[in-house]
């Protein structure tokens, strides 16, 4: 049976796109200019770097990526040896970076064997790493012989989405506004019942809210990730609140949804809805909000300095009379951040340097009062040389929507 979905939820293809392949000559390039033997990265499925590297979906052991100047080596973990060929080698891209798995000594630390990939590889003693690679492959690779010199080669490319990936992103962002109606038509069909909202005959909290979310995102193969975050009142104000409130009429309701979908890319959206409101700060932190949103929007494209989009969504805020880069009211955090295998990546939306075409960043200013709620608005968009471009849409609604 189709569950009520508020006006305004997008269509959902029934697939989800193909597995993104990733372009390793940045990282071969990087090797290169800096008179390196290779780069290596180390970590299991759970290090976002190493998935986005190799595409593979292993399990929870760790295993290298070992890249050269023309080829890549990865280090396949014990019975994973078919899925790793299947993800690693078979589905890469023409980028003149040529692809092999190794399977031997799979009972060997990570470490020990992207070492014997290097003293096969290696024509120098300088290796490239992620800041983030682990102490203990760190050590062996010093022990091997091999001086590191950390790079941020990795996460800069990751910062410039593809197309394949943005096909990703904006399939995941899809499910994510679905996952928004479903809570926007339960909010809407709550009656109030005194300093209780009600729904189907029984109080409506913000964890039962959150069930009926995240059941929609499964529905569409998008699991939630623990990332559903929803407050109400002064719960609201929590910027990660996933507990159980009762949610009471006239309160700011705040839902932050940020699920995974099978690729490893994120979705982010936040809405904020008001059931029997009688406006007060509610209606007034909510026209802020949403003028420093659309402010916001109006200044993202490419070459524009990242912290201009932070600086000009705050000054709508202050304009309104809120706040900002308070500890605990008004605006309490950045206007914006990247978002695709991480939850937050880059660019900051308080950097100072410039957007570039390809970047995907929030745009998600909010005001807070621990006292009384919490008003956020947030969209993910692609930077496109002439502005930006919502990777889904979804309405902009004070007072929730009834189904059409």
């Amino acid at each position: 049976m189709s569950r009520p979905l508020a006006p305004g939820a997008p269509e959902v293809a029934a697939d989800h796109p193909p597995a993104p392949a990733t372009d390793l000559s940045p990282i071969a390039e990087a090797v290169t200019e800096q008179d390196a033997a290779a780069f290596v990265a180390v970590g299991d499925r759970f290090d976002d770097d190493v998935r986005y590297l190799s595409r593979f979906g292993g399990p929870d052991r760790a295993y290298a990526v070992v890249v050269t100047p023309d080829r890549a080596v990865l280090t396949a973990p014990a019975l994973f040896d078919e899925q790793a060929e299947r993800e690693f080698v078979r589905g890469a891209p023409d980028d003149g970076v040529a692809r092999e798995v190794r399977t031997e000594k799979q009972g060997d630390p990570a470490g020990v064997r992207a070492a014997a990939v290097l003293d096969d590889l290696a024509a120098t003693e300088t290796v490239l790493t992620p800041a983030s690679i682990p102490h203990d492959a760190a050590l062996y690779l010093e022990d091997a012989g091999y001086e590191l010199r950390s790079t941020t080669v990795v996460a800069d490319a990751r910062e410039r989405k593809t197309e394949a990936e943005l096909a990703c992103l904006r399939r995941v962002q899809s499910v994510t506004c679905r996952g928004m109606a479903r809570a926007e038509a339960v909010l809407a069909a709550a009656e109030p019942d005194g300093d209780e909202l009600l729904f189907a005959g029984e109080p409506l909290t913000t964890e039962r809210l959150r069930r009926e979310v995240d059941a929609e995102l499964a529905r569409h193969g998008v699991r939630s990730a623990g990332n559903t975050v929803i407050g109400a009142g002064q719960t609201a104000a929590d910027l990660h609140y996933t507990g159980v409130d009762h949610i009471a009429p006239g309160e700011t309701v705040l839902l932050d949804i940020s699920p995974r979908g099978p690729h490893g890319y994120y979705g982010d959206l936040t809405r904020t809805f008001t059931v029997d409101s009688d406006g007060g700060w509610e209606r007034r932190a909510f026209v802020a909000v949403e003028q420093a949103h659309e402010t916001a929007l109006d200044h993202v494209e490419a070459g524009v300095t990242a912290g201009t989009v932070h600086e000009e969504a705050a000054a709508e805020l202050t304009a309104h009379g809120f706040r900002i880069d308070s500890a605990e009211v008004g605006l309490t955090h950045g206007v914006g951040h990247g978002v695709g295998v991480s939850l937050h990546e880059g660019p900051s939306l308080r950097a100072d340097t410039p957007l570039e075409a390809g970047n995907v960043v929030t745009i998600e200013p909010g005001v807070y009062d621990p006292e009384i709620g919490g008003v956020r608005i947030e969209d993910l968009v692609v930077v496109t040389e002439n502005g930006s471009e919502r990777l889904a849409t979804y309405p902009i609604r004070f007072t929730p929507a009834s189904p059409e």
